[in-house]
């Protein structure tokens, strides 16, 4: 049996045997996957095994599958793209005596793996008895370069008194285990995608079957002697010795294939994985600079949000003119499509942390601008509709009335223009694509709004990011957010100015959607979550149950549109009526508690955000890592505990740490300058590399380059938490002692 052991500030580490039974084996092989935003190798063992989900991902690589309907009807898309596994050159077999090295046999005397932060790298280290009575000790290294965005490489050393043969692969087609039927989130599994094209002893060439996308994969051995052998699927190096075999493997993909892949190959292999390494520790030194996060007093918090931004990273480096998928590189969740949370969490973190690789991935939205016009001709409406789900720009959700039906993806989209620009003043970007997306978006309401008689202004049927509420009128995050959209590009401001803002007088709150506060409301008796795989969407939409934070995520993206009373009402209000059947959620819980005071509540949602993925529980699985919750623990800590906000194209911090944290710091880029912002008990200390001008609890202040700006802060009272029908989990750091861990 394998855990995680206890938090380290720059290491995760897993001790034990992952046992597929349990589902370790397929979480592990998620939390230790390696990308670049261009490859991803997942975090499989090198020997095969079963049990796994083989894992080489490339951004964009995809199948097409058709969509089938019990009822066919106008608009509903016909096919939809499904992220295919590429071919594998993690696979590395080893023989000892004869006898295959497995973990499921013999004895395993050690076993563990560590992912570095800091190097970018995965060590493996072994001590194993075979069932004939030879002691094994293996030690292998990878990394995925985040400097050359086709380069993978792997260090394999193993030694044992006996005779050794290894046999590496490089294999395409490889058998997948067939996906969780019970869960509409997974993906589908394509058997044999791939048809050969070409190939030789050092690179296979391969194309999908549908989607007619050629993919060439190079490999390379050095360090020690042997024999290559090839077929059209695979090719295998196999080297024999006694006693000690060690050799270094360099792989390398393109697609659509082209010869360069053998250039790249040949130039890592002769540098050598040590030079690599030393290239991957230099990139990531100069990010940590710039982007990391600093806790005091919560070594599981401190330990998660760096590995959150390191997966953050690993999503959008090297993605360039691709999407970032919602599982990034680390598995075929979603069927590796991209889908809102992208713009709305991932971009909003990269943003301030990594802003290189932002402008690219909103480039990749305007290179989809032809699909998205389409799309809107469709349905019938103006300017552009961007897809719910997609690959390659095409709508590929099957669901409409949560995928066509949540136009918001367009003010989203918007949105993300706007904080980049604000953030980095990349007027080029604007010219070249920045504008465009912003009147094409806009466009869409202009058709989609009407007028009532009394001159206010509506967008009916659609669906939030709450998606158990679904086809209402007046979504009020979308009405902001198209609100914002239309100002931005200067369309049809009397429309902007009259979009309804749903408020219930009798309640005083505002509604989600027109209409909300007065339907029936769910039993929270029923505590089997999540509730869409034990109710229909039917009873779902009828009733005032909310999946995850809408008016509250509204409340955090369009703070200028409601006053401190009605944010605390509204909170209260929403977090009786919330259940997070998404991981989306918590994060924006996060941060609107601290502002409003419940710093423990905050506190608490962080740590359900942060550990997701890395401690497991909850909606945590082996299909691949939640970008967006991952980069939700920078937003809770950030957005919430430092008070950052960036509406208007305008920085500002109310900072407030919760009881538990004694200090916590954090840099981020703003306008070509890097800032870092400590916060303690007492006080605030902002410096930075060049000036800046931004808001200290409402004031404008500057702080000039080299030199630092220091605010006393008042201690906030923690206010109890609201009632809500399922709270975070007590986060052990302040439960402890009080019985509820």
């Amino acid at each position: 049996m394998s855990e995680i052991a206890p938090a380290e500030p720059w290491l995760v580490r897993e001790v034990g045997t992952p046992d597929e039974q349990d589902g370790a084996l397929l979480q592990g092989e998620s939390i230790f996957a390696l990308a670049n935003g261009h490859v991803g190798l997942r975090g499989n063992l090198e020997e095969p095994h079963l049990g796994g989900m083989p894992g080489t991902f490339l951004n964009s690589l995809f199948e097409e599958r058709d969509l089938h309907y019990p009822e066919e009807g106008y608009g509903f898309p016909e096919r939809t793209q499904t992220v295919v596994n590429g071919p594998n050159g993690k696979r590395i077999s080893l023989f000892v005596d004869g006898e295959r090295f497995d973990l499921r046999t013999g004895e395993v005397r050690r076993h563990e793996r560590v992912l570095d932060l800091r190097a970018g790298t995965l060590t493996r280290e072994v001590e194993w008895v075979s069932p004939g009575g030879v002691v094994v000790s293996l030690r292998t290294e990878r990394l995925v370069s985040f400097v050359r965005p086709s380069v993978a490489a792997l260090r394999y050393s193993v030694r044992a008194e006996a005779e050794l043969r290894v046999e590496s692969d490089l294999v395409v087609d490889e058998e997948l285990p067939s996906p969780r039927e019970d869960d509409p989130r997974t993906s589908a599994v394509l058997p044999d995608p791939f048809e050969p094209v070409a190939h030789d002893d050092d690179k296979l060439v391969c194309r999908t079957r549908r989607s007619e996308l050629s993919v060439v994969a190079a490999v390379a051995h050095t360090g020690a002697e042997g024999t290559v052998s090839s077929t059209p699927e695979l090719i295998r190096w196999t080297a024999t010795g006694r006693g000690e075999i060690t050799f270094e493997k360099f792989l390398s993909y393109h697609w659509p294939a082209d010869d360069q892949v053998v250039a790249d190959r040949d130039a890592a292999a002769r540098d050598g994985f040590d030079t690599l390494a030393a290239e991957q520790r230099d990139y990531l030194d100069d990010f940590w600079a710039g982007a990391d996060v600093e806790v005091d007093g919560d070594p599981d918090i401190q330990q998660a949000v760096r590995f959150g931004l390191f997966h953050v990273l690993q999503a959008g480096a090297q993605a360039g003119l691709h999407p970032i998928p919602a599982k990034g590189l680390t598995g075929n969740g979603y069927d590796g499509h991209t889908l809102w949370d992208t713009e709305a969490y991932v971009l909003r973190t990269l943003t301030y942390t990594h802003p290189g690789c932002v402008g690219p991935a909103l480039k990749w939205r305007h290179n989809t601008l032809g699909r998205a016009r389409d799309r809107a001709r469709e349905l019938g409406l103006d300017g552009a509709a961007f897809p719910w789900r997609t690959i390659g720009g095409p709508e590929c959700s099957g669901y409409w009335p949560a995928g066509t039906a949540a136009l918001h993806v367009n003010a989203d989209i918007a949105d993300a223009v706007l904080r980049y620009h604000a953030a980095t003043g990349d007027d080029e970007f604007m010219r070249e694509a920045g504008h465009e997306l912003l009147a094409e978006t806009a466009k869409l309401w202009t058709s989609v709004a009407y007028f009532d008689d009394r001159g206010v202004a509506h967008i009916a049927g659609v669906t939030g990011p709450d998606e158990y509420t679904a086809l209402m009128d007046d979504n009020i995050y979308t009405n902001l957010m198209a609100q914002q959209n239309l100002r931005a590009a200067g369309i049809e401001p009397r429309l902007a100015d009259c979009l309804s803002i749903p408020y219930a007088e009798g309640r005083e709150v505002h509604e989600q959607a027109a209409g909300f506060t007065r339907l029936p409301e769910w039993d929270f008796t029923d505590h089997d979550y999540p509730l869409m795989l034990s109710h229909h969407y039917l009873n779902l939409y009828r009733k005032q149950v909310v999946k995850q934070a809408d008016l509250v995520l509204a409340m955090m993206v369009r703070p200028d549109a409601f006053t401190l009373d009605e944010k605390r009402r509204n909170f209260a209000y929403y977090e009786a009526r919330t259940v997070r059947d998404s991981s989306l959620s918590a994060p924006i819980q996060a941060v609107l508690a601290a502002e409003l005071g419940h710093l423990r509540l905050a506190h608490d949602y962080l740590a359900e955000a942060a550990l997701l993925d890395l401690r497991g529980g909850g909606e945590s699985g082996g299909d691949g890592l939640h970008i967006a919750a991952c980069a939700g623990a920078w937003i809770a800590l950030v957005m919430g505990f430092g008070g950052l906000r960036d509406h208007g194209g305008e920085l500002s911090f109310g900072p407030r740490l919760p009881p538990d944290l004694k200090r916590l710091a954090f840099h981020l880029h703003w306008r070509g300058a890097s800032m870092c912002v400590t916060v303690t008990r007492d006080s605030v200390t902002y410096t930075s590399d060049g000036d800046v001008t931004f808001r200290h609890e409402g004031r404008e202040v500057e702080v000039r380059a080299g030199e630092e700006l220091k605010f006393a802060i008042d201690q906030l009272e923690d206010l109890p938490a609201p009632p809500s029908p399922r709270p975070p989990r007590r986060h052990a750091i302040w439960a402890e002692g009080q019985g509820e861990q």
